[in-house]
Parts: structure tokens; C-alpha cells; sequence
């Protein structure tokens, strides 16, 4: 069992908005490490899930579904000067959310930004405007309105939100073991010079779950280890990536965006139907989803290192995520229903009977070859760390809590990413909610053993080009 310290003590009221798995999951911490009596705690979801757990904390539930129309009247009763809201929900805008968060003086964090109901998948929208790029490009263009306006953290659970810090931090080891003098790293452009200096070429946020329930899905499930409805949207996205100046051209199906930072490119079919080579140190190699994510976003564009206009530095950045079994099993019947989602969903929890969630960067093309580095959590250990979680929510949690720690500790810093904040003082909070963390090299490329079965068109000039990393089968 962790510390019960309280990292500090809150005066405010927090609003969480959304109760599913990653709600219920972060309500005893919240309780746990910051000083908020329960009484001054109020949620805010679509249905009566999570209702029992709410009065085991003895916290007011209050089931109301949240659309254009109510929002601002639902919340304007709950939300004041110094408050704090949390958004874990599906479908609520996150940008109306910050906007009624500035307007009442209170402070936010969401795990992604989120549109209202359509905004992922609504075929009337041109695809590039369905992406996470311009969801992100949207909510940065509110900085410049309010620079000083209460804190609102932008995509701040694991992933998004923990692999930045684990990143700076694999950036510092490789460093270290390298010989290269990293110094104190505090600017944006200090971190994106070290990760030029070192020769990174890539980072693929590599995550493995394993964990494994005790009864099989059926057919017309869609089970998983985190929100069913959260990850049926975001792998209905178009796929996603940081685009890098070492790649040698778009993929045939890649689009660029013709505004904001062009620092990524989206592929011309959803992320759930795209898949990548990666590694893991316990898994080894295998193929992930490419699905968005804005970190694959955020880190490109913050690593970014510019001559005036020209861009003469930057990684490709992707996810490539393989869920639980029953969550591959769930995404193959889900394409095979052209994307129409299934009519039962069932959330992993009480019901897992073994397995980890193995989630980390690799970073990789500098000199070293590719190094590891991440949190290696299994359900045994999720259950003894914290209630109400698995070894997926708990990754997720933590990272919330230490979001909701870091900006009620910096009120007035306006719209921030993961990758602007203190990467230390976010470690500190989640390390104990993670199990091993560890950090790996391997010698394993994305063309080790390729070729044993028929012949590939393969660049070996240059492994980590994204043209290798993909599986074009």
C-alpha cells in the first residue's frame, strides 16, 4: 500500500465529469493525496454506473448527461472561483469545458481532448478536421486569448500525460550511457537540441496489456481493460503521427494539414485498422494499432528544432498499442461490422485473472540503437496499490492525480501539455502507482527476421523509417 500523504490541501470544490473506469479509478486518490473532504467532491455523469462507489466515499452523484444545450446551466451551480474540474467523460467538449472553466474562474484537466457527440466520426466533416491535430491546434489557439487565465492541462493521463515525463527521463539515461552531456534540460528547445544531439529518429509509444479476464468474449461484445466507447472513437480516428524529417516521403495513403504547426500527417484510414512493428523489453517484438493519440502530436511538435521557418529536426512520434486479447479479438469484429460498434460492452476489472500492462517509450535510431523505458504494472500489484483500478486504469490515474496536483501548485499558467510540465514533480506522484519501471536497451530493429515468408520492399539504408515500422500485408 502506497502513503496515504496528502500532497496538498485544496480549499476549492472538484467537479469530475465522467464515472467510468478511469473516474471511479482516480476518486480514491484524489481522496487519498489531496486534502478535499468528500463532502466538497460532486460527479457529474451520463448513467447510474459507479453509483454504488460514489456513496461508499459518500460523494454526490449527480446523473445528468452533458450536451450543448445543458452544460453551461448543469455546471454553472457547481463550478466557482478556485474550483477544480475534472474531465473523464466521452463526447463533452473539452474546449466548452475550458472556456466555462476560465469564465468561473476554475482550473481543468482532461485525459483528451474530446468534441461533442459526432466529432471524431461525422463523415460530413473533411477527414483532416476529425483528427486529434486539429482538435489540439483548436484548443492551442485559445492561449493567446487568455495567457494568465487559470490552469486548464490539456490530455494528461497515461497516454496521453506520463509518457512525456517518461520520456524526459529515457532522453536523460540514454544521454547518460551515451557520453552525450545533456546539462539541465529546462526549455522546450533544450530538450528538442538533446534529442537532435543524441540522434533520435523515432518514438513509439510501445504498450503491450496482457491482462486476461475470466470469461471469454462472446460475439457482439466489445470488451476491454479502460473505457469501450473511449477507444472505439479514437480507433475510429483517421491514424495519426509526428512526421519526421528523417522519413523519406508521405506513405501512399499520408496527408499533410494545410494549417497550423504541420508537425504530423494522418493516414486515409482509422487508426483500429493500421498497424505498426514495435517492441517491448517483456513482450519482444510485435505488431500494435497505430491508433491517434495527442501525444504522438505534442512530443513531435515540442521536439521540433527550427532554422527561422525551416525545419531541420524532428522525430516521428506514433503509438502502437496491442490491448488485451479480448480487446484485439473485440477490434477484429468491430472492423468486420464496418465500424459499427457492438451492442454489449464489458469493462475488465474484478474479473482479471492475470497479466500486466506493459506501457513506455522507446525511443530509437541514435546511436544505441532503441531504449525503453516505462512501467511494467500488473493486476496483483494494481489491486494492492489501489482500489477500484486495474493495471490500465491505474497507469491512467495516477497520472490524473498528479495533473490535478501540478496545476492546483501552478493556478495561472493558462492552456498547458504534458510536455510543459515539471517532468519530475509528475514522476514523483505517479512512481508509486506503477509497478517496475524500468528502462531497457535491444539490439531489435523493424527488419530483424523480415523477409522469412515472401520478399518486402524494404529500405535498409534506414530501419526506423516509418515505410519499415508499418505492416503492409
Amino acid at each position: 500500500m502506497t502513503s496515504e500523504r496528502a500532497y496538498i490541501d485544496f480549499p476549492g470544490h472538484i467537479v469530475l465529469i465522467g464515472f467510468g473506469s478511469i473516474g471511479q479509478g482516480v476518486l480514491p486518490l484524489i481522496l487519498r493525496h489531496i486534502g478535499v473532504p468528500p463532502e466538497r467532491i460532486t460527479i457529474v455523469t451520463a448513467d447510474d454506473a459507479g453509483r454504488a462507489e460514489a456513496e461508499r466515499y459518500r460523494v454526490k452523484l449527480l446523473k445528468e448527461p452533458l450536451h450543448p444545450g445543458n452544460f453551461r446551466r448543469v455546471l454553472a451551480a457547481l463550478v466557482g472561483r478556485g474550483d477544480f474540474v475534472l474531465n473523464v467523460s466521452v463526447e463533452v467538449s473539452s474546449l466548452a469545458l475550458i472556456e466555462l472553466c476560465w469564465e468561473r474562474g476554475a482550473m481543468y484537466l482532461d485525459t483528451c481532448i474530446e468534441p461533442w457527440p459526432g466529432g471524431y466520426t461525422d463523415p460530413t466533416v473533411p477527414v483532416g478536421r476529425r483528427t486529434n491535430y486539429a482538435l489540439r491546434e483548436q484548443a492551442l489557439a485559445l492561449r493567446a486569448r487568455a495567457p494568465r487565465a487559470p490552469t486548464a492541462v490539456l490530455t494528461h493521463g497515461a497516454n496521453p500525460g506520463l509518457v512525456s515525463h517518461f520520456l524526459k527521463q529515457a532522453l536523460l539515461n540514454v544521454a547518460a550511457d551515451a557520453g552525450v552531456a545533456a546539462g539541465n534540460p529546462a526549455s522546450r528547445a533544450d530538450w528538442a537540441d538533446l534529442a537532435r544531439r543524441l540522434g533520435v529518429k523515432t518514438i513509439h509509444i510501445a504498450e503491450r496489456d496482457t491482462q486476461v479476464g475470466g470469461a471469454p468474449k462472446v460475439p457482439g461484445e466489445f470488451v476491454n481493460t479502460w473505457s469501450v466507447d473511449g477507444f472505439v472513437s479514437e480507433g475510429c480516428q483517421p491514424s495519426e503521427l509526428g512526421w519526421g524529417t528523417h522519413e523519406r516521403g508521405l506513405p501512399r495513403d499520408g496527408r499533410r494539414h494545410d494549417f497550423g504547426c504541420e508537425c504530423a500527417i494522418y493516414l486515409m484510414q482509422p487508426g483500429a485498422a493500421t498497424r505498426v512493428r514495435t517492441w517491448t523489453p517483456l513482450a519482444g517484438p510485435f505488431h500494435g494499432f497505430c491508433i491517434t493519440h495527442g501525444e504522438s502530436i505534442s512530443i513531435a511538435d515540442y521536439l521540433t528544432v527550427r532554422d527561422g521557418a525551416r525545419v531541420t529536426y524532428r522525430p516521428t512520434v506514433h503509438y502502437a498499442y496491442h490491448p488485451c486479447d479480448a480487446a484485439v479479438l473485440s477490434l477484429h469484429e468491430l472492423a468486420g461490422r464496418n465500424f459499427a460498434q457492438q451492442e454489449r460492452k464489458r469493462i475488465l476489472m474484478d474479473d482479471i485473472v492475470t497479466g500486466i500492462d506493459e506501457l513506455g517509450v522507446l525511443i530509437a535510431g541514435h546511436g544505441l540503437n532503441a531504449y525503453w523505458y516505462g512501467s511494467q504494472l500488473s493486476i496483483g500489484e494494481a489491486r494492492a496499490l489501489a482500489p477500484c483500478n486495474n493495471a490500465t486504469s491505474l497507469q491512467v490515474t495516477a497520472a490524473c492525480l498528479s495533473g490535478m496536483i501540478w496545476a492546483m501548485e501552478n493556478p495561472d499558467r493558462g492552456i498547458v501539455e504534458p510536455d510543459e510540465m515539471d517532468f519530475r514533480r509528475n514522476l514523483e506522484i505517479c512512481m508509486p502507482y506503477l509497478g517496475p519501471v524500468v528502462g531497457r536497451y535491444t539490439d531489435w530493429t523493424p527488419l530483424t527476421d523480415r523477409g522469412r515468408l515472401f520478399p518486402e520492399d524494404l529500405d535498409a539504408s534506414d530501419p526506423w523509417q516509418f515505410r519499415n515500422v508499418r505492416v503492409n500485408w
